[in-house]
């Protein structure tokens, strides 16, 4: 996973007053847990641009009060008409605990169907995973140059070492199907060109 480098200030006082005057100063109040004990700080605002605004997910390396951690983003709360950042949650990660994370997508090669005039459609952008955070990958590379007209790639058909893929087996992630007004390759069409042809036929004989 990519990783990414953070200083923040503990919180000294915790409570509402003390929370609207750290977003006057420009930072964003901050709770990290998971570990022995939960921990509130701060975080300037600016530091959120890189590790919210990207479909990338970031292992964060967190310095509090001369203390490191590494930890997730789990979530994050903004306002309800500027959208700034106001609160985050950030998970500590344990070398020995198992995390769950969703993971980009991406694909790689020229497939053949789009080569032949099909339409290629991503339907999940990300995997959701299971498994130690040395293992975890910066995404997910699946290679697309076999694909025909008419296949695709389901959850089932991607093996990861040493982590469980949480999503159902069955789910299609990526597919080339036949484009409006292209012709797809013989034997290519299967039982949904059949179909097609039977209809024109159909229609022709009327």
């Amino acid at each position: 996973m990519k990783r990414v480098s953070m200083s923040g200030s503990p919180r000294e006082n915790v409570g509402k007053k003390d929370a609207k005057a750290q977003r006057l100063a420009g930072n964003v109040v901050c709770v990290l847990y998971g570990g022995e004990e939960q921990i509130s700080f701060t975080l300037p605002e600016k530091k959120f641009d890189k590790i919210i605004f990207t479909p990338e997910v970031y292992l964060i390396d967190l310095e509090i009060s001369g203390k490191n951690y590494v930890a997730l983003l789990q979530d994050v709360q903004y306002h309800p008409v500027t959208d700034k950042v106001l609160h985050a949650d950030f998970l500590q990660v344990l070398e020995s605990k198992p995390i769950i994370v969703s993971m980009p997508v991406v694909l790689t090669g020229t497939s053949i169907g789009v080569v032949n005039g099909g339409k290629l459609t991503l339907k999940m952008r990300k995997l959701k995973l299971k498994g130690l955070f040395t293992a975890i990958p910066e995404n997910i590379v699946l290679d697309i140059s076999k694909l025909k007209i008419g296949m695709g790639i389901q959850v089932k058909d991607v093996k990861l070492d040493n982590l469980e893929i949480l999503d159902n087996p069955n789910n299609l992630i990526v597919s080339v199907k036949t484009a409006r007004g292209i012709i797809a390759e013989e034997g290519e069409e299967g039982e949904e060109g059949d179909a097609e042809a039977e209809s024109t036929e159909a229609a022709a004989e009327e």
